[in-house]
Order: structure tokens, then sequence, then C-alpha cells
């Protein structure tokens, strides 16, 4: 079954051009299921094509979803018009009542403020303690991650000497974890951070699922607080190292091309995406986990 999200979200002619199957409302109201509830905070300055990498993923999924798109309430977007964002997103204050299936809290290009500086931390901590009693899963990615190890574990962050940048063949720790059913053994991921934890400071109540020992830890399971950390990207698409890359060139900055991610390192040549089939791998893991897992009546979830 597809997923359902507002007819006029930019997203859906992407996602109907490539297949994914998006329902309207009315087709929604006859099918006498319960859809999913999914819920995506989105910190990206660039709102829409972050909610089109997602969409793409959670839409993948057999099973009927209602998407929800979250922005914080606290905080004025200087990159996507306050008229999109009243037409497609709810912010965190008008969804705070309701209960989620699950829930995607997403990176923000942050990295070098610390946490209490964040103009929306007060909020984003909210958000983290309403995840223990309104949804029955999370899962936090890149700074995200970051913000919920630290507010959860006390886990220690630190910057890198250099900027972790490219597409690094990681390592699968525990295969017979649910999140990474399917998974090869060394996947490819795509990263772009300059921070990584400490792993000195992670608590026993984490797992680490998969890692890669020269740029840090990829993605922990926490069960303690019914959430997964990536803190790497799969859900990007096969442009978006690239385009920060020309990004950062254009501003003047000495960014060396991303490791792996140009074919024979020509950066004239069109990037290969070559993590796609574990981006959905993940996601479908996470939807199957949370259906056999939810209560089915919405008040009960979080309990």
């Amino acid at each position: 079954m597809p997923i359902r999200i507002p007819d006029n979200l930019p997203a859906r002619k992407t996602l109907e051009h490539e297949g994914v199957l998006v329902m309207d409302s009315s087709r929604a109201a006859r099918q006498d299921i319960r859809p999913l509830q999914i819920g995506l905070l989105n910190l990206m300055p660039n709102k829409e094509r972050t909610e089109t990498q997602f969409t793409r993923l959670i839409g993948a999924t057999p099973l009927q979803v209602d998407l929800t798109l979250v922005r914080v309430t606290d905080h004025k977007s200087k990159n996507t018009s306050e008229d999109y964002l009243k037409a497609f997103y709810s912010t965190w204050s008008e969804v705070r009542e309701r209960r989620f299936d699950g829930f995607v809290i997403t990176g923000a290009p942050i990295a070098n403020i610390p946490f209490e500086e964040v103009r929306y931390w007060k909020e984003m901590v909210e958000i983290m303690e309403w995840t223990q009693t309104n949804v029955h899963h999370t899962m936090f990615i890149c700074w995200g991650a970051q913000a919920a190890l630290h507010h959860f574990h006390k886990a220690r962050r630190y910057r890198m000497a250099h900027k972790a940048f490219g597409v690094f063949r990681h390592q699968v720790l525990n295969p017979r974890s649910v999140w990474v059913h399917g998974f090869s053994d060394s996947p490819m991921i795509p990263v772009s951070r300059y921070n990584d934890i400490a792993r000195d400071s992670l608590s026993p109540d984490l797992e680490i699922l998969i890692d890669n020992a020269e740029i840090g830890v990829c993605m922990l399971d926490d069960p303690k607080h019914r959430a997964v950390h990536m803190l790497n990207h799969l859900e990007y698409d096969n442009r978006s190292l690239a385009d920060e890359y020309e990004r950062d060139r254009k501003a003047g900055l000495d960014t060396p091309p991303p490791v792996n991610l140009f074919p024979n390192g020509d950066t004239s040549i069109e990037p290969e995406n070559r993590w796609r089939s574990h981006a959905h791998l993940l996601f479908q893991n996470w939807i199957n986990e949370i259906y056999q897992t939810t209560p089915f009546e919405l008040d009960r979830i979080g309990t």
C-alpha cells in the first residue's frame, strides 16, 4: 500500500515519477485498516529536498502510512518560505498531543554549536522527552542522533581532525539485529560530519550495529529509549554530497572531493548511488518492526 502525503507537496511528483505509490485522502479513507502514523521532524534548511529523500524511503513499504511533516515551533526558516511551511508542515506544538507509531528526527547543519547554545535546544529536549511517551519507536539521524545520545546517555561528542566526507565502507557488527536484516557485511554509506562520539562515553545500554574504524560509529540500537541512532546519511540521493562539495568550492573553501563518490575520482562525472538498496532495507526493517510491535490502539502508544 502507498504512502499518504499532502496532495500538492512537491515531493509527490518526484515520487510518482520514480514509481513510488502515493495515495490521496479519499482512497485512504475507503481502506478498513489503521494506517501507521509516521512523523518527520525536518531540521534541515532545504525542507523540500530532505522531505523527498525520506518520503521516498518511507513510501516504499507495502503498508499504508500517514506521514506528518513537522518543524520546530520556535524557529524561522531562512531557506523555506513561511507559506510553504504553513501549507505542508505542522509545528511540534500542534502535534504534541498526538501519538505516532514512528518518528524520524533529521540532522541539522549546526554541528559546531554546543547543544545547549542551539536556539531551539529547549524545544528539542522537550521533543526528545515527548518521544518517550507519545512515540512507539524513533529514528534519530546525524545531528539528531548526536543530540539524542547527548541528552539520553551523556555521550561525549568531539570534533575530528578532518571532516569525514564521502562514501565509506562500514562493517555490520550484529547482522541478527532486526534493524539491519538483509544488509551486506560491509555496506557503503554516505558520511558528511565533523564530529564523532567518543566510544568510551557510550552507555552499556547502547549496542553499536554498524561501525567504521577510521571515521567512527555509524548506527546504534537504543532499546531502553525505543530508538535507533544513525549518525550518517543512507537517505542521501546521489547528488547530496556532490552539491555540498560544489557549495563549499563556490564559497572559497578548500574542501577535497567526497571520498569514493565520483567514478574514478572525476568530479565531472555524475556520481553513482551505491547505497540505495541499504537505505531501503533500513527503512523497511524499521517500518516492519514498528508494524509488528506497535499497539493497535493509538492511545496505548508510548506506554
